[in-house]
């Protein structure tokens, strides 16, 4: 069987350390690259998909919409605090209880995964592979999540008072597209999380593969450093 580097560079794509993909065959690197991205998947979900996941979380924590920040202040002056703590935590539960749902998909995608795609994947920077997740996956799962978001968000007063007002300012360019209705930015911003989460994982593991339990994972992104 052809070696990895060898069909790499038969395609015309250059790759440092080179030299240590010799060793590497498509299968092996295919099913590093495989395993490496279901981690990287099982590990976001898990941190994400709990309660504080994201309100816990400074990285990923969801804050106001733009245009509802600019009004925070006076209008917590006015005693209006309660209500705005309450649509930010409401915001934050709902990606909480969407992310679960990404998980079939994030499989789904890593099965799917070709030779060509693991070509393209060790050849590029640190999240190639989280982004090929996200091409893979982020209009299914931005339809899988809007629901559940929506579901969550419009129990608070606050959210629907900012879709009446947000639908309203939308065909004057007043609002972002992203920021039309409180269900549409949350949902932006979950994903926003999930990625973020998948990447750093993504990271951690090439560039520690050492510190892997496995030993394909060790083999494959040992060979790529």
């Amino acid at each position: 069987m052809r070696s990895l580097a060898a069909l790499i560079l038969a395609t015309g794509l250059a790759l440092p350390a080179a030299a240590g993909l010799e060793s590497l065959t498509s299968r092996d690197a295919t099913g590093g690259l495989k395993e490496a991205l279901a981690q990287g998947a099982q590990v976001a979900v898990a941190a994400l998909g709990k309660e504080n996941g994201f309100y816990g979380d400074p990285r990923v924590k969801i804050p106001l919409p733009d245009t509802l920040r600019t009004v925070e202040k006076p209008m917590r002056m006015m005693g209006m605090g309660n209500q705005f703590d309450e649509l930010v935590l409401s915001m934050n539960r709902a990606a909480e209880a969407a992310v679960p749902e990404a998980k079939t998909l994030l499989v789904d995608a890593v099965k799917k995964m070709t030779v060509a795609d693991a070509k393209q994947i060790l050849a590029g920077g640190d999240t190639a592979g989280t982004e090929y997740f996200r091409k893979h996956t982020e209009q299914a799962l931005s339809k899988k999540f809007l629901p559940i978001v929506k579901k969550a968000t419009d129990k608070v007063g606050l959210a629907q008072q900012y879709n009446s007002i947000a639908g309203q300012a939308k065909p004057f360019g007043l609002v972002k597209d992203e920021q039309a209705s409180v269900e549409q930015y949350v949902t932006r911003k979950a994903l926003d999380g999930l990625y973020l989460m998948i990447a750093e994982e993504e990271k951690a593991i090439r560039q520690d593969p050492v510190g892997q339990s496995s030993k394909l994972l060790q083999k494959v992104f040992g060979a790529i450093r």
